[in-house]
C-alpha cells in the first residue's frame, strides 16, 4: 500500500489523532463554547479602586448635605451651644415659597442656557475652521487653547476684571475709538444683566477649547467617503454637515452639552472673584445664593436645603444625558 492511499481511517483508534475540539475543551478555553471564568468580576474589580476613592470624596459630603437639609442647624448648633433639631421637610418649605428662590433659579437656568449655546457654538466653528488650515496653524491654535485651558480661574477672573474695568478697562478704551462711541467710564456692572454677560463670556472662555478639542477629535472619524457622495448628491456645505458631520458626531455633542449645562450650573469663583466676594442679589446664582445663605447669614440648614435642590436639578440633567445615550445606542 502506498502511502498516499493511507488514511486516517486505517490507523488504529490509539493512533488517530485528536479533533480540534478535544484539544481546546469546553469552556474557558480558544474554540470552546462556555464563558470563561471570572471575566463577570474583573471590571468591578478595576474599577473597585476608583469606586471607593469617589465613596470617601464625595459620600460623606453628600450625606451631610443631605442630613443638614432636615435639620435646624444655624450658628448656636455649629458652636455646640445647641443640639440640632429634626425639622423634617420645612426648610424646603421656606425655601420653595420664597420668590427670591425662584427668581435665582430663572437666573441661573438662563445664564447656563446662554453659556452652553455660546460655548458649543463657538467651540463648533472653531472646531470646523481648525480642518480648513495648515498643519502648522492647527498646532499653534491648539497650543493656545490648551493654555488658555490650563490658566487657573482665579487668574482669568483677574485678566476679565482688568479687560472690564470702569477706568482702566481695555474694552472701553478700544470702543472709545470708534466713530461716535463713547464708553469711556463705562461700567459693565451697573446692572445685572450686563454684568452676567460679562461674566458669560468668561465661562465660555474657559470652557471653548475644552470642546474644540474633544470636536475636532470626533471630526477626524467622519468618513471623507460619505462627504464626497453628498457632495455628488448635490449638498453643499450646510447639507454635508447637517445630514453627514452632525449624526456623526451627535453622542460627543450629547455628551459635552450635558458636561456644559452641569459646568455651567455650578459657577461659583467667576462670580464670587468678580463681585469681591460678595455678589449683590441681581448677580446671584444658586451656587452662590447657597453660599450667601449657609456662610453669610449663618443658615446653614437653608443653604444645605438650597444645595440639595441643585444637585436634584443636575441630577434631571443627568437623567435626560443617559436616555439620549440609550437612544443613541439602540440606534446603533
Amino acid at each position: 500500500m502506498s502511502a498516499a492511499q493511507t488514511t486516517t481511517a486505517d490507523l488504529p483508534p490509539a493512533e488517530q489523532k485528536p479533533s480540534t475540539a478535544a484539544k481546546t475543551g469546553n469552556a474557558g478555553k480558544p474554540g470552546g463554547t462556555g464563558p470563561r471564568k471570572g471575566s463577570g468580576s474583573t471590571p468591578w474589580l478595576l474599577l473597585a479602586p476608583c469606586l471607593l476613592v469617589i465613596a470617601l470624596v464625595m459620600g460623606y459630603p453628600l450625606y451631610r448635605l443631605v442630613s443638614l437639609s432636615f435639620q435646624s442647624f444655624g450658628k448656636s448648633e455649629l458652636w455646640g451651644f445647641k443640639e440640632a433639631q429634626f425639622v423634617g421637610f420645612d426648610n424646603f418649605s421656606k425655601v420653595l415659597g420664597d420668590g427670591v428662590f425662584w427668581a435665582v433659579v430663572l437666573r441661573t437656568i438662563v445664564f447656563a442656557v446662554g453659556a452652553v449655546i455660546l460655548t458649543m457654538v463657538i467651540g463648533m466653528l472653531i472646531a470646523l475652521l481648525l480642518q480648513k488650515v495648515s498643519g502648522w496653524v492647527k498646532a499653534l491654535i491648539n497650543i493656545a487653547l490648551v493654555a488658555s485651558w490650563g490658566m487657573p480661574i482665579i487668574v482669568a477672573t483677574a485678566v476679565f476684571k482688568w479687560l472690564f474695568d470702569t477706568n482702566y478697562g481695555v474694552l472701553n478704551y478700544i470702543l472709545s475709538k470708534l466713530p461716535g462711541v463713547d464708553m469711556i467710564g463705562h461700567n459693565w456692572f451697573a446692572n445685572g444683566p450686563q454684568g452676567l454677560a460679562v461674566i458669560m463670556l468668561l465661562v465660555v472662555w474657559g470652557a471653548v477649547p475644552f470642546v474644540v478639542i474633544t470636536l475636532s477629535a470626533g471630526l477626524t472619524q467622519v468618513p471623507k467617503e460619505l462627504e464626497e457622495a453628498a457632495r455628488l448628491d448635490g449638498a453643499g456645505a450646510w447639507g454635508v454637515f447637517r445630514h453627514v458631520t452632525l449624526p456623526i458626531l451627535k453622542p460627543i455633542i450629547v455628551m459635552l452639552t450635558t458636561l456644559s449645562v452641569i459646568w455651567d450650573m455650578g459657577v461659583f469663583p467667576q462670580v464670587f472673584v468678580m463681585r469681591n466676594g460678595n455678589p449683590e442679589a441681581e448677580f446671584q446664582l444658586l451656587t452662590t445664593y447657597s453660599y450667601q445663605q449657609a456662610f453669610v447669614v449663618n443658615d446653614y440648614s437653608g443653604g444645605s436645603a438650597i444645595a440639595l435642590v441643585t444637585v436634584l436639578l443636575l441630577l434631571g440633567v443627568v437623567a435626560v444625558y443617559m436616555r439620549q445615550m440609550l437612544k443613541i445606542g439602540e440606534v446603533e
